[in-house]
């Protein structure tokens, strides 16, 4: 999963970024309004963690500018900003969560994988395929209920994969998801991850698409007065 905070204070962030880290975020870091507003027109992220006091511009025009730029995923308000009347203009303005400073890390990470799972339209912090179940808040998998060890990335990997709904990731789409800005990727990098991830998962659980990317399909549920 791929967020963007984007904060000038540059002790809150950096606590932010090796928080989300930690947690198998994939994190990148802007400081002004200008830069938000370039990164999500061009590279969307999949969730904005947004303060509102940035020093070019107030947040509550990026978070209007976001939206009239199309940018539909969901945004975090993150600020010392704590009248109802700033929480009421903030969600009347695109927000989909407000969080006011200062604030407990375990509350921002319980509020994200919230979104999270309002992204990829999961109602449950377990995501089960089949045979397969991932638990998003405990980060363990489950194969034919024997709990699988795995790596971070194999984590995010896997956690990309049976979030996207029958839809194809490209190996971009994946990378984008697994690294954060300025982390070196090997160019094979997601290839390995998918390796090492098919020794511990059901035959054929991730599919390749030939020149496209990978994808896990969703089983189909067995046919009235079927077998």
């Amino acid at each position: 999963m791929q967020v963007l905070l984007v904060e000038d204070d540059n002790l809150l962030a950096d606590a932010v970024v090796v928080a989300l880290k930690r947690h198998n975020f994939a994190i990148n870091r802007v400081s002004n309004g200008k830069d938000a507003l370039l990164v999500t027109e061009t590279t969307p992220p999949d969730i904005v963690i947004l303060d509102l006091g940035l020093p070019d511009m107030d947040g509550i025009d990026v978070l209007r500018k976001f939206r009239r730029q199309g940018f539909a995923n969901p945004v975090l308000i993150l600020t010392a900003r704590d009248s109802i009347e700033d929480r009421v203009t903030g969600l009347d303005s695109g927000a989909d969560d407000y969080l006011p400073k200062p604030f407990d890390i375990d509350e921002l990470l319980a509020r994200l994988r919230a979104l999270e799972r309002r992204l990829s339209k999961t109602s449950s912090a377990i995501i089960a395929l089949g045979n397969v179940s991932l638990d998003t808040n405990t980060h363990e998998l489950q194969v034919d209920g024997n709990q699988v060890d795995l790596a971070r990335r194999e984590y995010m990997l896997l956690k990309a994969l049976m979030e996207s709904g029958n839809k194809i990731q490209t190996r971009e789409s994946l990378e984008n998801k697994l690294y954060s800005w300025g982390e070196e990727i090997s160019s094979n990098a997601v290839e390995v991850h998918i390796h090492h991830l098919r020794k511990k998962l059901p035959d054929g659980f991730i599919q390749t698409v030939r020149g496209v990317g990978y994808i896990i399909r969703t089983p189909k549920p067995d046919s009235p007065g079927g077998s």
